[in-house]
C-alpha cells in the first residue's frame, strides 16, 4: 500500500497511541492531536508517546478540538488524506450531572467542528469515527448486530450516538467518506486507570480489595486493543467498499465479570478480595457483538484470547507501577 498521511485525534490515549505506533511502523506520516485533559494523568499519556514522539514522520499538536478555530483545523487537515477520530471524553459513570457539559464539548462539539473542517478541505479520502457499544444500551437481543435499536443507557452513550449521527449527516449531505466503528470494551496495555481491568489488576498486585459494582454476573465482550487497532486500520484502507458503513468491533466472546477476575487472579497468582457494591447508573447488563459485518467487509475477526491479552496488560501495569506512573 502507498504511504499515507493520517490525522489521529486522541493520539496519546489508550487506543490512539497504539494506532499512531502501528501507522508509523507501516511507513505512514501521522499528525497527532490531543488536548491532554485531566480525566486521568497527562503524564501517563505522555509516556504513551515515548516510542514515537521523536519520529520524523510524526507531528504532535496539543489542540482542543472544541476551541481551535475552524480555519486552523482546515489548515491542519489539508495536509492529510485520512482522519481517525479517537478523541473523546470517556467513561459511563462520570457522564451524569454537571460533568455532562464536558461530554457535549469533547464528544459532540469537537466532532462537529472536525467534520466541518473536513468538508471545507474537500479532499479527505476517509474519516473513521471511533464509536462505542454504549450506543445500544441494554440489548433486547444478543448477539447485537448493527441494526439493533440504539437506546443509550448513559449520557456518555448519548453523546457517542450523537457523534455518529453527525458523521452520517455530513456523509449524506456533503459526501464525506465516513466509516463508524462501534468498539466493545477494549482492554490491554495502556488501558485507562478508570477502567475495570486496570483497577482490578492494580488492586490485586497491591493486595487491596476489588470493588465490583453489581453481582459480577454481568457479561462483557472484552476486545484486545491490538485487534481493535487492526480493525480500524483495515477500515481506513478499505476505501469505497466501506463508505457509509457502521460496524461492530468486538471479540464476540462475552464473559462474566467474575470469570474475568478469576483469570486475572490465575495470572497474578493471588486470590482476589472482592467487595460487591450496588450497581452504578448507566452500566448495562451485557455487551455481545455480532461481528458478521466486520468479518464480511473487512476480513477482520478478533484473534486475541482473553487470557493472552490480560497477560500483556498485567505485564504493562507491573512496569507502570515499578516506575511510579500508576
Amino acid at each position: 500500500m502507498c504511504k499515507l498521511r493520517v490525522l489521529v485525534t486522541g493520539c496519546v490515549g489508550f487506543i490512539g497511541s497504539w494506532l499512531v505506533e502501528k501507522l508509523l511502523e507501516r511507513g505512514h506520516e501521522v499528525i497527532g492531536i490531543d488536548c491532554l485533559t485531566n480525566y486521568y494523568s497527562p503524564k501517563l499519556k505522555e509516556y504513551n508517546m515515548r516510542n514515537f514522539v521523536a519520529n520524523p514522520r510524526f507531528k504532535f499538536l496539543r489542540i482542543d478540538l472544541s476551541e481551535v478555530s475552524i480555519d486552523e483545523l482546515v489548515s491542519i487537515i489539508s495536509k492529510v488524506g485520512y482522519v481517525i477520530h479517537e478523541a473523546a471524553q470517556p467513561g459511563v459513570r462520570s457522564s451524569w450531572g454537571e460533568e455532562f457539559r464536558e461530554y457535549v464539548r469533547h464528544n459532540v462539539l469537537a466532532t462537529q467542528r472536525l467534520l466541518e473542517a473536513c468538508v471545507r478541505v474537500g479532499t479527505i479520502k476517509g474519516f473513521i469515527y471511533a464509536s462505542s457499544s454504549s450506543v445500544y444500551g441494554n440489548p433486547v437481543r444478543v448477539p447485537i448486530s448493527e441494526d439493533h435499536p440504539t437506546r443509550p443507557y448513559s449520557p456518555y452513550g448519548v453523546t457517542k450516538l450523537t457523534g455518529e449521527k453527525l458523521c452520517l449527516a455530513y456523509h449524506d449531505n456533503y459526501g464525506l467518506p465516513i466509516v463508524i466503528l462501534r468498539y466493545f470494551t477494549v482492554y490491554g496495555p495502556r488501558q485507562r486507570p478508570d477502567m475495570a481491568f486496570h483497577k482490578f489488576i492494580k488492586a490485586m498486585l497491591k493486595g487491596d480489595p476489588i470493588r465490583v459494582y453489581g453481582d459480577g454476573l454481568q457479561m462483557r465482550d472484552f476486545t484486545y486493543v491490538q485487534d481493535v487497532v487492526e480493525a480500524t486500520l483495515l477500515a481506513m484502507e478499505s476505501g469505497e467498499e466501506v463508505d457509509g458503513e457502521v460496524m461492530n468491533i468486538g471479540s464476540s466472546r462475552p464473559i462474566k465479570l467474575v470469570d474475568a477476575i478469576k483469570t486475572i487472579s490465575d495470572i497474578i497468582g493471588k486470590e482476589p478480595m472482592i467487595i460487591f457494591e450496588s450497581a452504578k447508573k448507566g452500566d448495562v447488563r451485557v455487551t455481545y457483538a455480532d461481528d458478521t459485518k466486520a468479518r464480511k467487509l473487512l476480513g477482520w475477526k478478533a484473534k486475541t484470547k482473553l487470557r493472552d491479552g490480560l497477560v500483556e496488560e498485567v505485564r504493562w501495569i507491573k512496569n507502570m507501577m515499578s516506575i511510579g506512573l500508576i
